[in-house]
């Protein structure tokens, strides 16, 4: 068995933590970004997801048609983002479409705004279609590790407006889970709980690879010690709330 020790400040990294109304971000910017495309060179996301991004649209040739609108955004930018909407739209619009400062996704660097490529594009509410190639991203992305965030019926869950055209990084195995259980990543968070590590896990299976997903309630203190089987790949995202989602890989059988 491998050892494990993570700090308290853990809890606010990692792909799967969560950034909503409730819970801002912890963070004053983004570590290792990079353009999402190489014809939008000031649109940028953490380097794992943009990697994938650019992978996956290279593999459906995307980008002839859709264009990167939004990618990480400093805590100044999303101020100006929100006093602008406040004074051209109002309040009403500006709480349904746009984060609150120190509360929105893109200040952490794993959430991008896509559009359908056209003359005119808005920058809050881009077209993006459920059809034709943007519908085929859609239902490509979950293999990549990305997710809609915002989706139609889920708006009382996420706080959010219905936003077709906003993805997140998740990373693989969360985003198949997620679209498997039809969860939000508010709802998952809290699904997770019912598998606490050491006595439940959530078993998922994958490109046939087994994968066992599991929560760490963070201690009280200012370490969280556990063991895990070092056998096995694994890795360790905090949630931005209140602990660790731990995630096993081992073949089938396993």
């Amino acid at each position: 068995m491998e050892r494990v020790t993570l700090q308290r400040e853990n809890i606010y990294t990692g792909n799967l933590i969560l950034v909503n109304r409730a819970y801002g971000y912890a963070g004053e910017g983004a570590e290792d970004l990079e353009p999402v495309f190489r014809d939008s060179p000031d649109i940028l996301i953490r380097r794992r997801a943009a990697r994938l991004l650019d992978r996956l649209m290279g593999k459906m040739n995307g980008w002839r048609k859709i264009v990167p609108v939004s990618g990480w955004r400093s805590g100044k930018e999303q101020r100006e983002i929100w006093d602008h909407s406040l004074a051209q739209s109002g309040r009403e619009f500006t709480e349904k479409f746009v984060a609150y400062p120190g509360h929105s996704e893109h200040q952490t660097g794993l959430a991008i705004d896509l559009g359908l490529k056209q003359e005119n594009i808005d920058f809050i509410c881009p077209d993006f279609p459920y059809e034709g190639i943007c519908q085929l991203f859609r239902q490509k992305a979950v293999e990549y590790g990305f997710i809609e965030r915002y989706p139609s019926g889920k708006e009382e869950i996420t706080g959010i407006g219905h936003e077709p055209w906003h993805f997140r990084y998740v990373g693989v195995p969360h985003a198949g889970i997620m679209t498997q259980e039809n969860l939000t990543l508010e709802e998952y968070i809290s699904f997770l709980k019912r598998f606490p590590y050491g006595r439940k896990a959530y078993s998922f299976d994958g490109n046939g690879v087994r994968v066992r997903v599991s929560f760490l309630e963070a201690e009280q203190g200012e370490t969280t010690v556990f063991e895990v089987d070092g056998e096995y790949p694994y890795t360790v995202s905090g949630n931005n709330v209140d602990g660790f989602i731990l995630t096993q890989y081992g073949t089938k059988g396993n």
